[in-house]
């Protein structure tokens, strides 16, 4: 009996040694889709408490008992459960809280960076980082630490903020969502007001700068911007969340999923509220967010996803620039003037309103035709309506000693009831101040499918790219301000007309644009090297009719079909050094079909302006990486030679009422910089971070010869002689006041002081950051353009921000719950956005060069604190 027990005595104890010296277990954690490491992922050792986490590359080690089961978990992700039977698990890819089931792919995407191994220039934020930093944010802002990339609020106003990537601003940019292109394709733009709001179901934002992995028929030239929101989620829950920030902010936001049915049905849904009186005065806005998905595994191989989402919106703008004295003379401080709002019947009322509303519908389907084969491809549709809602005619005034009426001084409210007894003590009855509504709605379609292809060594992908767009531009009487009717004399047909509210009046065309593309990708990855080669070419077809400016029996107010062929050619190949460097070469020649406001050059007519060609860009980048548990880092050096760019040009209006427009053509641009990015966990919870950006962002000739001639059909067409360009710092051309940041640089640091408590910071730096100016005048005489020579563009003053967030974790009736807390510009820097020369001269005295320029404010401190609880 002794030797029995002796012998269970140490059977025990061998046992207890074994499992608490283990073997240790190493693996490494990537996103599924993004392939990005899971930094801080959690690795726990079934039902004990014995946990590590993932360390920068995403590599993990721990030990255990063999035979154990680890539980794998991470913000925004799917728990997953591994069974640790070796030693060595290799990756493991770890879907976000949207993703994949085993073998069955749910996404169409197409466009990321994954696509292939060779690499190029690429930073990708997940759902955790827009989680804890993006609330009160803008879209772009949660970019704005990525090398090469100047963000900005510009007016102020609720989704009126813009990006640029390498001194290419958005009409140069492309924006993806799920793989769909989603911008303007008139005026190039992204307007991220389409698409408030819809953070809440980012599983990953990724900006692909230069040469980007998309194979879209039209390519971007500076970088594409591709958004991944949710799709099939696998398990079954909800949140709901409150926030609270400054300026009356308010955001109501909930969540369900009913996770995966026995017969391989899934839904999800998201719909949230936002409310707020706006960084500045009269900025207000309130905002719906909406989102939809209707997944059905059809079978092992295949998938079909539902996919609705939008955000309608409507919030007050701040449109006037402003000189820097005026601003600094504001009572309310520079970044909470606005001079374009007041009150009408003792209610808050913008000078200017922007309303609208995209909802984008998509159906996706997925088949993985074999181990080596697979297929996806989407039919998608917007419809989207809105408009630009502003004050016009004589008492529009908004500048100082303006014609529009005020309370009191100039920073005091519009005074609309004025204007209302100015309207009705007219002795006609009519108005001749009136609230303009400039209409933009538009039908936008298309079918995006690839094919994807294994053999041996050699990954091939081809696809087709299909796109319709109609768009319908007119002014609409919003509000007749007290008087009767507007006159109105636009519309040929009609002649003279007392137009009343609901009646179109001012413009009104339609722009018609169907695009037609094919690519075809093929990478070769054998032991440490990788290279590819992408082709594709496209044809783009514009039409425009114009209802106004022509009778309807004139054939000429539908223009003829106006043609591009397109094409694109990248080539790359990447070398592992080792384990931890790598080194890759791109290059790469783009030929794009100019945007549609240079082949119309007018908004009042239809004739096509013959000068217009394919813009074209050359382009090459060299790459450099370092990965390991502790430090990674990226190098990335790239030259960008941008040719034969188009530009609208408007003057000042004639004596007789016409607008002079000008189109300039054989614009050459150099975009070239250094980029470098890296992070740094020396121990387990602290990550540090950081990023220098050095770009050369210049004209390198003078413009080609343009054509200028004024918005009424027929009118006499001249010839005006080349810009002197060359040399001069490319800040935006023509009037606009989007500014870039030549150079800019980011830190970052990330602590868990507790294992439910993070705390966050980053400091945002920008320098050698110029003014926009138009380099162009018209003569209202001659139609002949002026110049001041010699010019130099005005830089601003250099300046940096500092953002805070914390996060807490918790349980609140036994559910998991969190408390997150931002703070933006937490010194409350005053810095400016952006600026507008639109006077050029030879002036060099810095002090009166500024005094000079319209410029916009930056948003000052703000906070945000949320209350999410998951269920």
């Amino acid at each position: 009996m002794r030797k029995y027990l002796l012998s269970l005595f140490i059977g025990l104890l061998t046992t207890g040694l074994a499992f608490a010296q283990g073997v240790a277990i190493t693996g490494k954690l990537l996103d599924a889709q993004t392939k990005e490491p899971l930094i801080g992922a959690t690795i726990t050792i079934k039902g004990t408490t014995n946990a590590t986490s993932a360390s920068l590359d995403g590599t993990f080690k721990i030990t255990a008992p063999s035979n154990s089961t680890l539980v794998i978990t991470y913000i925004g992700y799917v728990t997953k459960e591994v069974s640790a039977s070796g030693t060595k698990l290799g990756t493991i890819l770890i879907d976000p809280v949207s993703g994949s089931l085993g073998e069955v792919v749910v996404s169409a995407n197409r466009s990321l960076a994954i696509d292939r191994q060779t690499p190029i220039a690429v930073s990708t934020v997940g759902a955790k980082y827009i989680e804890e930093k993006g609330a009160d944010a803008e879209f772009p802002e949660l970019l704005k630490s990525t090398p090469g990339v100047t963000t900005s609020r510009g007016g102020g106003g609720y989704g009126d903020s813009r990006i640029a990537i390498r001194g290419f601003n958005s009409n140069n940019l492309a924006l993806l969502i799920n793989g769909l292109p989603v911008q303007d394709p008139e005026a190039g733009k992204i307007f991220w007001n389409d698409w408030a709001g819809l953070a809440d179901v980012t599983t990953s934002m990724q900006v692909q700068r230069g040469l980007s992995a998309s194979r879209v028929a039209v390519p971007s030239l500076g970088g594409t911007i591709n958004i991944t929101t949710k799709s099939l989620e696998t398990q079954q829950g909800g949140t709901i969340s409150q926030a609270i920030g400054s300026y009356n902010s308010l955001k109501t936001a909930f969540s369900y999923a009913t996770g995966l049915t026995p017969s391989g049905w899934a839904a999800s849904f998201l719909l949230s509220k936002s409310t707020g009186d706006g960084t500045a005065e009269g900025l207000y806005y309130t905002g719906y967010s909406y989102f939809a998905n209707i997944s059905k595994i059809l079978s092992k191989n295949q998938t079909l996803s539902l996919n609705f989402m939008g955000a309608s919106q409507s919030h007050g703008q701040r449109f006037t620039y402003q000189s820097i004295a005026t601003y600094r003379a504001a009572p309310q401080g520079e970044s909470r003037f606005n001079s374009d709002w007041g009150v009408l019947y003792g209610k808050t009322f913008s000078g200017e309103v922007n309303r609208y509303n995209k909802p984008l519908l998509s159906l996706n389907h997925d088949w993985k035709i074999d181990e080596t084969a697979s297929l996806s491809t989407i039919l998608y549709a917007s419809y989207g309506t809105g408009a630009a809602v502003y004050l016009a005619g004589s008492q529009a005034g908004l500048a100082p000693g303006g014609t529009a009426p005020r309370v009191g001084d100039f920073y005091s409210p519009i005074d609309f009831d004025a204007i209302v007894k100015t309207n009705k003590a007219n002795a006609d009855a009519s108005s001749t101040t009136y609230i303009n509504q400039a209409e933009n709605d538009h039908y936008q379609y298309g079918l995006l499918s690839t094919f994807k292809k294994t053999i041996k060594d050699i990954n091939l992908l081809a696809g087709v790219d299909l796109r319709g767009y109609k768009r319908h531009n007119f002014y609409v009487l919003n509000n007749l301000l007290g008087g009767q009717y507007w006159q109105d004399k636009i519309d040929l047909n009609s002649g003279t007309r007392n137009t009343v509210v609901g009646d179109k009046i001012g413009q009104n065309y339609d722009i018609d644009i169907f695009s037609e593309g094919v690519f075809a990708q093929a990478e070769y990855i054998k032991n440490a090297w990788s290279a590819f080669v992408t082709v594709g070419g496209n044809n783009t077809s514009n039409r425009k009719t114009d209802f106004f400016d022509y009778l309807t029996s004139n054939p000429a107010r539908k223009s003829v079909w106006v043609n591009f062929l397109g094409f694109q050619v990248k080539g790359g190949a990447n070398y592992n050094i080792d384990a931890h460097n790598n080194v890759f070469v791109n290059i790469g020649t783009v030929q794009k079909p100019p945007l549609v406001a240079t082949v119309f050059p007018t908004a009042k007519t239809t004739g096509v302006n013959p000068t217009t060609t394919l813009e074209k860009l050359f382009s090459y980048e060299l790459g450099y990486g370092y990965t390991s548990a502790i430090f990674s880092a990226n190098v990335n050096l790239y030259h960008s030679q941008y040719n034969d760019r188009s530009k609208v040009l408007v003057g000042l209006p004639n004596q007789d009422g016409s607008i002079p427009y000008g189109n300039i053509n054989g614009i050459n641009e150099l975009h070239q910089g250094i980029e470098i990015d890296a992070k740094l966990r020396p121990v387990k919870g602290l990550t540090l971070s950081g990023m220098l950006s050095l770009g050369d962002y210049k004209y390198t000739s003078n413009s080609g010869d343009g054509l200028i001639s004024s918005d009424k059909p027929g009118a006499a067409v001249t010839v005006i002689k080349p810009l002197p360009l060359k040399g001069l710092v490319i800040g935006d051309f023509g009037g606009s006041a989007a500014s870039n940041a030549q150079t800019s640089a980011a830190l970052g640091l990330d602590v868990d002081v507790l294992p439910s408590v993070r705390i966050g910071g980053n400091w945002n730096y920008y320098t050698r950051f110029f003014a926009s100016y138009d380099m162009s005048k018209f003569n209202n005489g001659t139609n002949t353009v002026t110049f001041t020579n010699p010019y130099h563009p005005i830089q601003l003053p250099n300046y940096s921000t500092i953002d805070l967030n914390v996060v807490y974790r918790f349980k609140f009736a036994g559910l998991n719950a969190s408390f997150i807390g931002n703070v933006h510009n937490l010194l409350d820097a005053m810095y400016l956005s952006e600026a507008l020369d639109s006077t050029p001269s030879s002036v060099d005295n810095y002090a009166t060069q500024l005094s000079k320029l319209g410029v916009n404010y930056g948003a000052g401190r703000i906070y945000s604190t949320t209350l999410k609880i998951n269920f």
